[in-house]
């Protein structure tokens, strides 16, 4: 049994890893900016699930979430930085306050849950950090630069994670969904942005179409995504990378192939 420590339980991938984890027989503290919506969807879930609020922009009430879930459990094991928001639009058309606001969640955010997490992980000698990431984390497209440039920060940083904590015990994880059936693509988690540029209608004005009739009817399905994620974290020696969906692995194979990645 681990005690898993979910950000953006509410909705998505998040509530779909803390079903799963509750069903694999673990405990989870599950965060959200309202963590009573949380509670509500595992009304039998009793002393196994912690529900906490947390906002990952907010310093203090990441560490107040961290302060609740070793006061409880005692400890940590898995950390799981899923809290995210989109931004589509062209480089072009977005401005500094939206750049700012996905970089604050998508970036900072993040970073900052790991500084309130690592320190119990690192008294332990043992945990496993997984990073949510995405198909744009490596392949990016028009109108996803700014929110790719998110993703392709956690794949740094994360990456440089891996081998600076490998040697005290933690594992980490990048996982790389491609489109998957979440509510990703509402208008409450992707921002479009008010102002468009008519010369970028073919390529992000048709992304733009493309995402709002993908809405709800993307190939992959959460609930195994979630599955795979919380197997994975079993294995003695989880892997850096974890891509799901045979969209990503398409499109990993065809950067592959087009010469702008190179394998070393």
């Amino acid at each position: 049994m681990s005690v898993w420590f979910i950000t953006g339980s509410s909705r998505g991938f998040g509530l779909e890893i803390t079903r799963a984890a509750l069903a694999a027989g673990h405990q989870v503290v599950a965060t959200a900016r309202k963590a009573e919506t949380v509670r509500e969807q595992f009304p039998d879930a009793g002393d196994a699930l912690l529900t906490v609020p947390l906002d990952v922009t907010d310093h203090q009430s990441i560490q107040a979430a961290v302060d609740a879930a070793v006061e409880r459990f005692d400890r940590i094991d898995v950390l799981v930085n899923n809290a995210g928001t989109g931004l589509l639009a062209a480089v072009e058309e977005s401005d500094d306050a939206a750049v700012r606001a996905v970089y604050e969640t998508n970036v900072f955010g993040p970073l900052a849950v790991q500084r309130a997490v690592l320190p119990v992980l690192r008294r332990q000698h043992s945990g496993h950090v997984i990073n949510i990431s995405s198909i744009v984390g490596f392949a990016t497209a028009p109108g996803w630069g700014v929110y790719a440039s998110t993703k392709f920060a956690v794949e740094g940083f994360t990456e440089t994670l891996h081998t600076e904590l490998a040697p005290l015990g933690i594992h980490v994880t990048l996982v790389e969904p491609g489109f998957f059936r979440t509510d990703f693509l509402d208008p409450a988690s992707l921002h479009t942005g008010p102002d468009t540029i008519d010369d970028y209608a073919p390529t992000v004005g048709a992304m733009r179409a493309a995402a709002a009739s993908l809405n709800h009817a993307q190939p992959g399905d959460p609930v195994k995504a979630a599955h795979a994620i919380v197997e994975m974290a079993a294995a003695p020696e989880p892997p850096l990378r974890l891509p799901l969906g045979a969209d990503t692995l398409q499109a990993f194979d065809v950067k592959l192939d087009t010469g702008t990645c190179q394998p070393v």
